[in-house]
């Protein structure tokens, strides 16, 4: 009986090691994959800390290009800004002698103005006094009815039609109605005055200038008389 309960123990004992070595392999097995698992998510790890530091080794390179392009920038703005500043003090004595150069030039075109308004007040005093002795306004120079139409211009005839229609006028007025250049207009009164068309009052400058009334007469007689056929 002891034998046999014996046996029956160490078959028990038996199957219990057997169970016991089999969850310990089932255990082990467990435990390695777990270690296998780790192992290669910690690989895995490992490889993109390694990508990671690749990168920001690579961005620190270029902070420090960049870094070194600031500092090299910085240092072009303050060539630059140096430049600037010498040039800013170069243009304004160049604006100050600009401006003294306007001056001068306002003052002899003013003296200029004043020279020529001088010299023709001379020269119609000069003519007044060859040519006309009374103070009256009526045509210095007589008037030549054989050329009164004849050598006239489109613009000259446009100019006494204009003085006709609205009175005296200066050259200047004329001027812009004519659209001419002021030298232009300048000759055109003078040619015209001095042909005997216009008369002018000198009192103050610039002139006035009026149409003669005996060529105010002529030409409205010349307009009002039927055109030959």
């Amino acid at each position: 009986m002891l034998a046999i309960a014996v046996a029956i123990l160490g078959a028990e004992y038996y199957v219990q090691l057997r169970k016991a070595k089999r969850e310990y392999d089932e255990a082990r097995g467990i435990v390695e994959d777990v270690v296998f698992s780790f192992n290669r998510k910690l690989g895995q790890e490992a490889r993109r800390l390694e990508t990671v530091a690749y990168k920001v080794e690579a961005v620190a390179s270029r902070v420090g290009e960049t870094v070194n392009g600031v500092n090299e920038l910085r240092d072009g703005l303050g060539a630059l800004k140096q430049s600037v500043l010498s040039d800013s003090q170069n243009v304004r004595s160049l604006i100050v002698r600009l401006s003294d150069v306007e001056k001068k030039t306002e003052e002899i075109v003013t003296s200029s103005e004043e020279l020529q308004s001088r010299v023709a007040a001379l020269e119609e005093q000069a003519r007044q006094r060859r040519l006309m002795p009374d103070t009256s306004l009526e045509g210095v120079i007589p008037i030549r009815r054989e050329k009164a139409l004849a050598q006239l211009t489109d613009t000259e005839t446009s100019v006494l039609e204009l003085l006709i229609a609205e009175g005296a006028k200066t050259a200047p007025e004329i001027k812009e109605r004519v659209k001419l250049s002021r030298e232009h207009t300048a000759r055109l009164m003078k040619k015209l005055y001095e042909e005997g068309y216009l008369e002018r009052e000198t009192g103050k400058i610039p002139f006035r200038y009026t149409v003669k009334k005996e060529m105010n007469k002529f030409l409205k007689k010349s307009e009002s008389e039927p055109a030959p056929t």
